[in-house]
């Protein structure tokens, strides 16, 4: 019995000593086991490339900006509306389009579609576009006649008020009427630049006396 009391003490004496030692080994077992199955943390992603895809959509809606008096700058509706985020425009099915410059003139635009920028200042108009600007007077009192732009695509800059065209037009200014293979007419000059196979129909003035 003592010598088994003995052989259990020097045992013990020996596990003793190196129990540090297994206490260490064990420990390092247990941080390894913990980093292999911890969850691993999320690795930067680069951003996801933009698509040309729609990230909302509107019906019958209408979009309106106003002058920073309150008074309304432009109105643009459609019956269906698709804004798309990678260069942030606005397609529109059936799109109609009302603007009012800072001298009041009033201008309407409506085509089978229309793609405008982030602030509706610039509107390409496909398919039976018309661009139609009232008749008015100047701030000199001068008559200014009814404009018309008719064509299979017309582009709007609303903001400087002008039209162009790469595809056949049709200008008519009052009872003047103009055809051309494109177009370039600009508001603040008053010119209409018409290219290709010019043609037009200039009707005579009244005389004077004569009732128009």
């Amino acid at each position: 019995m003592r010598r088994l009391l003995q052989w259990f003490r020097v045992g013990f004496d020996r596990v003793t000593i190196y129990l540090p030692i297994i206490l260490a080994a064990a420990l390092a077992l247990g941080t390894y086991w913990l980093v292999r199955n911890a969850p691993r943390l999320m690795e930067p992603r680069p951003p996801a490339a933009v698509t040309h895809d729609p990230d909302y959509f509107m019906r019958n809606f209408v979009v309106k900006r106003f002058f920073a008096n309150g008074e309304l700058r432009s109105e643009l509706r459609g019956k269906e509306g698709r804004h798309y985020p990678d260069n942030d425009t606005l397609e529109v099915d059936d799109v109609r389009m009302r603007t009012v410059s800072p001298q009041g003139l009033v201008t309407h635009a409506s085509a089978n579609r229309g793609l405008s920028n982030g602030d509706a200042s610039e509107v390409q108009l496909f398919g039976n576009a018309v661009v139609v600007r009232d008749a008015a007077r100047s701030s000199d009192g001068d008559e200014m006649p009814r404009l018309e732009f008719r064509g299979d695509f017309l582009h709007a800059y609303t903001d400087t008020e002008r039209v162009t065209s790469n595809k056949p037009v049709t200008l008519m200014r009052g009872a003047d009427r103009f055809t051309a293979d494109s177009m370039d007419y600009d508001k603040l000059t008053g010119v209409a630049n018409l290219k290709g196979r010019v043609r037009g129909v200039i009707q005579p003035a009244n005389a004077p006396g004569k009732k128009p």
